[in-house]
């Protein structure tokens, strides 16, 4: 029982108190494929088969009956540490580390987080602001306990999404191109995009960066003889559209901080990701963690619903 693994009884007691897989990966903030993994992970472990996947779902087996009647017992010890070693955290005091992107920070955050500091007095937020977000704190094999920790919670603009991490979509982000208001060198309009493309002067990304959608989208269609200046973040290119020097792309939620652009293009559909509110399984059920996602994820979700 000693290399029995905590998290992957956790994923194998919901789906038996759910009767599926899927319903499980919803109340975990997870996808189904991680709690396939776990269930066959623990399988392999105990040398035996847990569930029978029936038409009317998952069923557990003789072994699994025992399993899970052992893994609501720790579920509930678990909660009783929780509630012991915790409870200062259940106060909602303490530190909650933030790990986010300068555009989210600048044109999405302040308002939710000044908000949140009014609501919430006892917690201070730490926004680690980073072009490439930090990973969260995870329990790995070398490195025991949170000695890793490096955020509790991540704000990520991101189709991808690690299988380890839990938390909800706000919403999506949508990029148009967008040029200096009153321009006369400059389109003031919507225009076609190969028009932009292979007619106007650029403010584009980093030559060589491949790891977004919007390097990626660049480095694809837009004429390199038609870049005037490079930068590496949405923030800066903001900065470069606002002398005239080109035309550039940006999200739609800089509009209400950026008066002086116009957008002119329809919203590019390949350039839409999702905005992930993000945390490691651990540090989900922390108090402060729990308040921050629902206040600021439910208040971001109306500002990008705005946008």
């Amino acid at each position: 029982m000693s290399q029995l693994d905590w998290s992957d009884l956790r994923h194998a007691l919901a789906v038996g108190q759910l009767g599926s897989v899927a319903a499980a990966a919803r109340r975990l903030g997870v996808n189904a494929t991680t709690v396939q993994r776990r269930l066959d992970a623990l399988e392999a472990t105990l040398g035996a088969r847990l569930f029978e996947r029936a038409r009317g779902g998952w069923h557990p087996t003789e072994a699994g009956v025992a399993v899970l009647e052992q893994a609501r017992r720790m579920a509930d010890q678990a909660d009783e540490i929780e509630r012991r070693v915790l409870g200062r955290d259940r106060e909602l005091t303490g530190v909650l580390r933030l790990s986010t992107a300068f555009v989210v920070m600048e044109h999405l955050l302040p308002q939710p987080l000044a908000d949140f500091a009014v609501f919430y007095p006892g917690i201070e937020v730490e926004v680690i602001e980073n072009a490439v977000l930090m990973d969260l704190a995870r329990r790995e094999a070398n490195a025991p306990g949170l000695a890793q920790l490096q955020a509790d919670v991540a704000l990520r603009l991101s189709a991808n999404v690690a299988d380890h991490l839990v938390g909800r979509q706000l919403g999506m982000t949508h990029c148009r191109v967008y040029a200096l208001r009153g321009a006369s060198h400059l389109p003031q309009s919507v225009t076609p995009l190969p028009e932009l493309l292979q007619g106007a002067p650029w403010v584009a990304f980093e030559r060589d960066g491949v790891h977004r959608v919007y390097d990626r989208w660049m480095r694809q269609h837009l004429v390199p003889t038609q870049v005037r200046v490079r930068v590496d973040i949405f923030n800066a290119a903001g900065a470069m559209l606002r002398t005239g020097v080109g035309v550039g792309i940006l999200p739609t939620f800089m509009e209400t901080r950026l008066p002086e652009l116009v957008p002119v293009s329809d919203v590019i559909p390949e350039l839409s990701v999702p905005v992930w509110m993000l945390t490691h399984p651990d540090l989900r059920e922390t108090a402060r963690v729990r308040a921050f996602m629902r206040f600021v994820g439910d208040a971001l979700t109306q500002r990008l619903r705005a946008a």
